[in-house]
């Protein structure tokens, strides 16, 4: 069929026409403005012929398939008087309300725009109804300062010019309206109030309105009908809520595949995430009719419901859209007998007053005892159709398993045997909850945050965490788009199956589990014991010089650990006695975890220690360092977070951030909360996101920025402060010492202090607000620029060049996972040889950029290559190295990511083998004023039995391990011996400088 639509003789023609030097020619000339316009003008023909063409290619499509498509296309009454006129998924819902309102004698109708550009105005006035009087053009866009959006204002266009040529005989009333932007929701609801909006006196009609939102600023919002009939009374509605990466959208994606393969049912489904990382709710809505579906709007009213997580209870109503009588299936770690009294007391009310029939399911444990871990996906999927019984049940245990072979055949037969074993035991353990006789008497659920958060975080950050962001009104958010940081902490996701359980008697008080930790949510800190008389903490006595006779305390935040185990892993310290036990083991979540809760608050409530305080910088000691990153929502397990936790206790309280778009900005900086925060003194890390390609010279911006407000601050200290402070104290303001840590502690400190007493003898004199206004510049800022290796290595590669090449001090820190991991996993030039990645399938087939020794071309850039888990104390000292240059530094850090396919609890020993193996060599190249510098290769040779362990391990090599596993070896570890060579040569050189 495509054969036949591509006339050949035109694509011969578009052969020939090709640049050969053969026929050379030509193109892309640079004009000049005496010929310019006139070459523009030459291909005007082409465009005004291109939607004929379309015309006529639709018609053959049309002939050889059955389906026309055509520029415009009209649906309603051949008579309508009220249009709306709109183009993409939208057209497909207001089809729906118009064949309901021309049901009930209305004439209305809606025309779709589906050949945009170039816009036809004779085959749109061809469909346009001549009787017209009253027209809504929706756009999906917004054009801030323009008379309207674009499509409203080619038909404005449109319309006038055929009115004024004679093509009309009346000109209609037109008016324009914005809908949908970020997908917001756009149901009949919206569609009936466009309708609505048009039956108004001409004059009284909005010119230009929004639909879907409450517009209380400017008043362009249309107002809802909350009561707007069901459209669909056939098929079967169903609404999955799940946790990202438990497997809910997943087990949706196959129940539609199931009923669209083995019923006579049309399917479709939505699917609603936010955009955080894997951890956060997902929605799937599911539907079958047995006629075409055009309802391209979320289920309001759904015969099914399921919940696979009891923590979401408390956070959200998952029984508001269950239409009465429907089904309500429940992950639980409660059994029939007892779920009810453990249910809140809203969860009972809606069940009651819905007649719902509640069942209940323990798929966390059906996973983990059939070996599947945390994906519940096929259990769920399982007991859905049973209830739901849109397949028979005779044969959906068969039919089940053999899709499951199908589906993970390339897995293994382990994998396929544990998924039919979940199966088998959903039949036998779901168990229906006898209602008829209960009562709502359960625990009112607390509200969205703590009644101690700030009053903007109870009023929109808690609306949102409800999942009620789309009640709030325009008023509600700021115009400028500046957001307070610190509000990560009122979230309490609670979505953690196990914690880590503390054996204080076998802890050697490492802290590798809090430098692990990527969510902030295991803390330490060290008190006078006087502080904890009377506390119900656990707490040993300190072990080192430095602060002998204080009291080490460790805890855990229930509501904010994901349970990804890291922290138990990476724990060194074992039992002598008791096998398998370490200091830190994970158990069994048991709710409710009130005192857990309570231990937590108490603990964040001890002194916090001071950077100042320590005798030297490590490891250990900066995780006595309150965090101001924490909580984030990344992926449980994520390599990424704990460098930037780092980078906030080591820099945080004058810490600048340009981050480029990927995963640090969606865990950094994504609605509803943020893991920024603040000190005791209100200081944290600033930040701000730029765009894939020009993070490097937006953070380039923030340095020139402060450079600026600090000469100024100089300036007028020079010239007023001998006057106010004395001249001692204002060159001490003025001193910029050298960065050594924790040293340079103190002197920020002082600083610090003598501001304040600036501040407080400037205090109200009119003429030195300006010299207020920059004083705090005097505290020099640290300037971090930090990206992902798809923005570093690739798009925004150029950009990064141009910063560090300039010399000015700035700080570069890649998070490198080696692939897109924020779009899916697909391959960067930060790939290694041999991955597996999406643009990659077979294994990918060249090296790795070297982006290190490329930036060590630069005499004048600091570089470093770290990776936590396989030394942390070479990544603090990195950092502070970094810090610490007067000039630009690039710091790659090796970053695990579950597209690396394996499970992040291992990342530290992934690390530390990656290193091993010679894949990820570490080192630091430390420039200096008289260009001699310094390097220092910090890993030692590769070993071919790491190389081959990590190479067998992380599912992203096995494609390549298995078709050509010796000779790939073979290349591998020649390529990793060459470049542990070249890396032993420059360290050898450098000696000899």
């Amino acid at each position: 069929m495509i054969r036949e639509m591509i006339p050949m003789d035109l694509m011969e023609a578009h052969r020939n026409r090709a640049l050969t030097p053969d026929r050379p020619m030509l193109r892309g000339t640079t004009s000049n403005p005496d010929t310019f316009f006139q070459a523009r003008e030459a291909s005007n023909p082409w465009y005004d012929q291109a939607a004929d063409h379309v015309v006529d290619t639709m018609a053959q499509f049309a002939e050889l398939t059955g389906r026309q498509y055509k520029p415009f296309e009209y649906h309603g009454h051949p008579d309508a008087e009220r249009v709306i006129i709109a183009m993409g998924s939208s057209i497909g819902t207001i089809k729906e309300v118009v064949d309901r309102e021309c049901s009930l004698g209305q004439k209305v109708g809606v025309l779709a725009v589906h050949l945009y550009r170039p816009f036809s105005a004779k085959h749109f006035l061809e469909v346009l109804p001549v009787t017209a009087e009253r027209i809504a053009v929706l756009d999906r866009t917004k054009e801030p300062g323009a008379l309207g959006e674009p499509l409203f204002l080619d038909i404005m266009a449109t319309l006038t010019e055929a009115f004024q040529l004679g093509q009309r005989a009346t000109l209609p009333r037109v008016i324009g309206g914005r809908y949908g932007l970020s997908s917001k929701e756009f149901a009949p609801n919206s569609v009936a109030a466009v309708f609505e909006e048009l039956t108004q006196p001409l004059l009284a009609m909005r010119s230009r309105f929004t639909v879907g939102i409450n517009d209380d600023v400017t008043h362009l919002s249309l107002p809802l009908l909350s009561n707007y009939p069901l459209l669909h009374t056939l098929g079967y509605n169903s609404i999955m809520y799940g946790l990202g990466s438990d497997g809910s959208v997943s087990a949706a994606k196959s129940t539609l595949k199931l009923l669209g393969d083995h019923t006579d049912e049309y399917v479709q489904g939505y699917f609603v995430y936010d955009s955080k990382k894997a951890g956060s709710m997902t929605v799937s809505h599911l539907r079958s009719r047995p006629y075409p579906i055009d309802s391209t709007y979320l289920i309001a009213y759904a015969d099914f419901v399921s919940c696979s997580q009891w923590s979401f209870l408390t956070k959200q109503n998952m029984l508001d859209k269950l239409k009465h009588d429907g089904i309500f299936l429940l992950n639980s770690p409660y059994d029939a007998d007892h779920v009810w009294d453990h249910l809140p007391f809203e969860v009972q009310t809606e069940i009651l007053a819905r007649n719902a029939r509640l069942y209940v399911i323990n798929a966390t444990d059906i996973a983990h005892s059939t070996g599947m871990g945390q994906r519940i996906n096929t259990v769920m999927q399982m007991a859905m159709l049973w209830l739901t019984e849109q397949l028979p049940q005779s044969g959906l245990l068969a039919l089940l398993s053999d899709t499951i072979a199908k589906t993970y055949c390339s897995k293994g037969e382990n994998i396929i045997q544990a998924n039919i074993r979940a199966l088998e035991q959903t039949l036998e353990r779901l168990q229906k909850v006898e209602t008829t006789q209960a009562v709502a008497n359960g625990e009112m659920s607390p509200p969205p945050v703590s009644m101690e958060a700030p009053d903007f975080v109870k009023a929109v950050t808690g609306v949102m965490l409800a999942g009620k962001g789309d009640e709030l009104p325009v008023s509600a958010f700021p115009p400028d788009g500046t957001w307070p940081t610190g509000t990560s902490q009122w979230e309490k996701r609670n979505i953690a199956s196990e914690l880590p359980e503390w054996k204080a008697d076998l802890c050697t008080q490492c802290n590798y589990c809090v430098a692990a930790c990527p969510h902030s949510a295991i803390r330490v800190k060290v008190v006078d014991p006087v502080v904890l008389e009377g506390s119900e903490l656990e707490s040993i006595p300190f072990k080192g010089r430095e602060r002998k006779g204080q009291s080490y305390v460790l805890q855990v935040s229930p509501d904010d650990c994901t349970g990804c185990n890291l922290c138990a892993v990476v724990c060194p310290a074992k039992s002598r006695t008791e096998e398998g036990v370490k200091s830190l083991n994970m158990v069994p979540k048991v709710e409710p975890v009130d005192d857990k809760r309570s231990l937590f608050e108490e603990f964040l409530g001890l002194p916090e220690v001071q950077r100042k305080e320590m005798e030297r910088i490590d490891i250990r000691n900066i995780q006595y360092v309150q965090p101001l990153f924490e909580y984030s929502g990344a992926c449980s397990g994520c390599g990424e977070t704990p460098y930037i936790k780092l980078l906030s206790q080591l820099f945080g309280d004058r810490l600048l951030i340009a981050n480029a778009t990927g995963c640090s900005s969606i865990y950094g900086g994504n609605l509803p909360t943020t893991p920024y925060t603040k000190d005791a003194n209100g200081r944290g890390p600033a930040w701000a996101n730029s765009l894939f390609e020009d993070n490097a010279e937006f953070g380039l911006g923030y340095r020139l920025s402060v450079n600026h407000h600090r000469e100024r601050a100089k300036r007028l200290l020079s010239e007023q402060g001998e006057a106010i402070l004395g001249a001692e104290a204002r060159d001490a303001l003025l001193a910029t010492p050298e960065k050594s840590y924790p040293e340079f502690y103190h002197h920020i400190d002082q600083q610090r202090q003598t501001i304040e007493q600036l501040k407080t003898q400037l205090a109200g004199q009119a003429t030195a607000e300006s010299f207020l206004n920059s004083v705090d510049y005097l505290v020099d800022k640290s300037v971090w620029i930090i990206g992902g290796d798809g923005w570093a290595y690739d798009i925004g590669f150029g950009g990064l060049d141009q910063a560090l090449s300039t010399g000015e001090n700035i700080n570069i820190l890649v998070l490198d996972t080696q692939c897109y991991s924020n779009t899916g996993g697909q391959h960067s030039k930060a790939s290694p040889t041999g991955s597996t990645t999406k643009f990659a399938v077979n294994g990918k087939s060249h090296k790795r950029k070297n982006l290190a020794a490329q930036m060590m071309m630069y005499d004048h850039v600091y570089v470093a290559q770290v990776s936590m888990g396989a030394q942390m104390n070479q990544t603090v000292k990195a950092f502070q190295e970094a810090e610490a240059w007067n000039g630009p530094s690039l710091i790659i850090a090796y970053s695990p990511c579950e597209e690396h396919g394996y499970d992040l609890a291992n990342a530290f020993d992934h690390q530390k083998l990656t290193t091993e193996g010679g894949l990820w060599p570490l080192y630091r190249h430390q420039p200096s004023e008289d260009g001699k510098g310094k390097f220092n290769l910090d890993s030692k040779a590769p070993k071919a039995d790491a190389l081959k362990q990590i190479l067998s391990s992380e599912r992203r090599y096995k494609k390549v391990m298995e078709n050509d596993g010796a000779d790939f070896l073979a290349d591998i570890e020649q390529a990793v011996d060459a470049e542990f060579g070249y890396w032993t040569t420059v360290s050898e050189h450098n000696k000899q400088k």
